[in-house]
């Protein structure tokens, strides 16, 4: 039985290691920056843009090691199977995000340098962009309004009046009762007309349902009356 030590460094030397670690850290810490200038809702995590740099320079370690040994590949992928990840991930551009910082790592670890610097470039630039004049987004201007109306009459029709007069268009989505019976909340998605501003059709709305509670959610804001 041979006990020999064996030591496989070689295969790659020092310089491989400190250009891989170095190069790797800069794009993933440009790719993080990209991450935070673009971040638009409430749910940013230092942590996680930290684990986006830490994991890009993971990856180039973890490809440095498995190199062309497909043995290698296959025993990585049966530790890693092991590991199980609990943290939802808040949005979908987040997994993007994971899955370029991957790509980078693999890139540099597999000393595609030039590679992995035109790519993470070319895609944190159309990040940046897209970002900045607002592509693909969805401006349809659409709103929810909630009507609480005494549940004794027949308020439909005077709510769709007043409706009529403030929106472009308008659809009835839900009828609950509330209150043990003693009210009706109607819900509606609408599209205000332009020159109308929501606190209109609230003021309109609370003439009608002798003054009981109106809600006008406008996508980020809400005014409640």
């Amino acid at each position: 039985m041979d006990f020999t030590f064996q030591d496989l460094s070689g295969t790659f030397s020092v310089t491989d290691i400190a250009v891989a670690m170095a190069l790797s850290f800069v794009l993933s810490a440009m790719i993080g920056w990209v991450y935070r200038a673009t971040h638009r809702n409430v749910s940013y995590s230092q942590s996680y843009v930290q684990t986006l740099v830490v994991l890009g320079m993971l990856i180039s370690l973890i490809m440095l090691v498995v190199g062309s040994n497909i043995a290698r590949a296959f025993a990585l992928v049966g530790a890693l199977s092991v590991v199980r990840f609990r943290n939802a991930i808040k949005e979908t551009r987040d997994v993007g995000f994971i899955f370029l910082v991957m790509a980078v790592g693999m890139a540099v670890g597999t000393r595609f340098y030039v590679l992995a610097i035109v790519a993470a470039v070319a895609i944190c630039s159309i990040v940046v962009i897209m970002n900045r004049f607002n592509w693909f987004a969805l401006n349809t201007q659409r709103q929810v309004v909630k009507v609480q109306v005494p549940s004794d009459e027949d308020y439909t029709h005077a709510i769709q009046d007043i409706l009529i007069q403030h929106t472009d268009e308008f659809e009835l989505v839900s009828m609950e009762s509330i209150r043990a019976g003693a009210l009706m909340e109607l819900m509606y998605t609408v599209k205000i007309k332009k020159g109308h501003e929501p606190a209109d059709l609230i003021s309109a709305l609370r003439e009608r349902n002798h003054g009981q509670s109106v809600t006008v959610l406008t996508g980020y804001d809400q005014t409640d009356l």
